[in-house]
């Protein structure tokens, strides 16, 4: 059977097509098509394999603007025994929503149709430029031209009562099964649901007519929070792997971010279950965010009054130097200021954990190495929140266990901490 066995994440091949003009407007060597899956188990299965053919491809393409879906399955032979052949077409138009075309010159004339007319759905509450590369110095080049080669990506905020959104959502979903590891589709009949989704905006050549190209989008569910605030709970996450490593997830999870600092009625924001990539992404825009603020920087290290001494009151700090005066010690200490964490922390509206892990490795960024105080009252905030965070495994460990396993995960997490704060220095 293995000469009619494919593999589902090779076979499926997932297309974002953009139409004549558009495409031929883009850089040298720059496509939207023909890449493929992460995942497939969802659809076919567990073991990702299908049976019956030989050289199947599955052709699944969505115009990129609207996503209107076209299907088209091949092979260059198909077993003749029905009992072991797979319904390749009828399986994935399972997850996908009825009237995708399968004619290839109806769904281009579609695409056409596509580019001048889709616009987004929803609020728009986040836009990015990126500018456009511009080989050597630019010389020759006028502002105004490299402006118009710019790209701008816009996000835009919907929920279910968005007109015409619930069936675009039927589209878009399918990308939640193919590259989040677990994912699902979420129940339409929940109505806390509020989505934000990112687009690329091009002008197409000689008009001034935008186009809308979808990038990827993040689900978020709103829980109640006391005593009349609700709480966001970032649920999805996605960007589509021709838009990946452009730092369009960090602009993505931004927009929501401040989406959430602009509405009142929202306490905090907070993620579930997150993947490993997605965290690095959110302590990175987390930590800028952070030391980019000037006046929790200022509270979190102190103001010097003196040009003696090292910052925020570790080490050294907090006493006088030579022939200056004190310093001003800083809340972060070690060990930080409860009271001016918590506050900080509801007006940032971060999660609890998420901020302490944030609070311990501002620290870190100038704990000194060789004040012993300082390095023991690091080690007991951070085995405090570990403790407290771990209680239950922990509970039932004898003392020196417990202690030993401590220890073990504070070494651990300085570790992880100083792999992430290396990616801020780079």
């Amino acid at each position: 059977m293995a000469d009619w066995t494919a593999d589902s994440n090779e076979a499926l091949t997932l297309s974002l097509v953009r139409s004549k003009l558009d495409k031929d407007s883009l850089a040298e060597g720059k496509s939207y098509e023909d890449f493929h899956p992460t995942f497939t188990y969802p659809i076919y299965g567990d073991d990702e394999k299908i049976y019956g053919y030989k050289d199947l491809v599955i052709d699944l393409r969505f115009t990129s603007g609207s996503l209107t879906q076209y299907l088209n399955v091949q092979y260059s032979e198909k077993l003749a025994t029905s009992s072991t052949v797979d319904d390749v077409e009828g399986t994935l138009a399972k997850f996908i929503p009825p009237g995708y075309y399968t004619d290839e010159e109806a769904f281009g004339k579609c695409v056409e149709e596509d580019a001048t007319t889709f616009k987004p759905y929803g609020e728009l509450i986040y836009s990015y430029t990126k500018p456009s590369p511009v080989k050597g110095k630019g010389r020759g080049v006028s502002r105004a031209a490299r402006a118009a080669k710019d790209v701008v990506y816009e996000v835009y905020h919907t929920t279910w009562d968005t007109p015409g959104f619930r069936e675009y959502h039927r589209k878009m979903q399918l990308f939640i099964l193919l590259y989040i590891e677990a994912g699902s589709f979420i129940n339409e009949e929940e109505d806390p649901w509020e989505f934000v989704v990112l687009y690329e905006k091009q002008k197409r050549p000689g008009s001034d007519v935008p186009t809308y190209h979808f990038v990827g989008y993040s689900s978020l569910y709103s829980f109640y929070h006391f005593p009349e605030k609700t709480r966001l709970r970032l649920s999805q996450f996605v960007i589509l792997p021709p838009y990946q490593k452009q730092g369009l997830g960090s602009q993505l999870y931004k927009a929501i971010y401040q989406y959430v600092l602009s509405k009142p009625s929202v306490a905090e924001l907070t993620v579930e279950d997150p993947a490993e990539a997605f965290e690095d992404l959110r302590d990175k825009n987390d930590m800028e965010m952070l030391q980019s603020h000037r006046q929790f920087i200022d509270e979190a290290y102190g103001s010097s009054q003196s040009a003696g001494g090292r910052v925020g009151g570790i080490g050294r700090a907090g006493r006088s130097g030579r022939g200056g005066a004190a310093q001003t010690k800083g809340k972060l200490g070690p060990p930080a200021d409860k009271v001016w964490v918590e506050k900080w922390r509801k007006d940032l509206k971060i999660a609890g954990r998420q901020f302490q892990r944030l609070i311990e490795m501002i620290i870190l960024l100038r704990l000194d190495p060789h004040d012993a105080r300082a390095l023991k009252a690091y080690r007991l905030q951070v085995k405090e929140r570990l403790y407290r965070f771990n209680f239950e495994v922990l509970v039932h460990l004898d003392k020196q266990e417990r202690l030993d396993k401590l220890e073990e995960t504070f070494q651990s997490v300085c570790d992880d901490y100083a792999r992430i704060l290396g990616h801020l220095r780079q």
